[in-house]
């Protein structure tokens, strides 16, 4: 989270076992409808067979697109977002793939 930041990145975490905290500067939603806001992107932190979950949320949201992260796989999850019209990655480190790219901060 604190690698994308830095990069010019908004960060916005939902996690249930931690709502109402802050974490790097942003306060931590139990889920993803209750952002209030349009949502680029939902990276996901799950176990390949809890993504799905993440997935439906994201697509119920109107996430525009969902990560997995490294060892995160599952191609039902992915099937179902990209029939709902997101992008998907799949198996993928943003802070590794950034690097890789060598992409520019995000201007403010």
């Amino acid at each position: 989270m604190h690698f994308l930041q830095q990069h010019g990145y908004r960060v916005i975490p939902v996690n249930p076992q931690i709502t109402g905290e802050h974490v790097h500067g942003e306060y931590v939603w139990r889920e993803l409808a209750q952002i209030g806001e349009p949502i680029d992107l939902v990276d996901i932190f799950r176990r390949p067979q809890a993504a799905g979950e993440a997935v439906d949320e994201a697509i119920a949201a109107g996430a525009k697109a969902v990560w997995m992260q490294l060892g995160v796989i599952n191609e039902e999850a992915a099937a179902r977002a990209e029939a709902a019209g997101l992008k998907v990655v799949m198996d993928r480190c943003p802070k590794i793939e950034i690097a890789r790219m060598r992409l520019p901060k995000v201007e403010s």
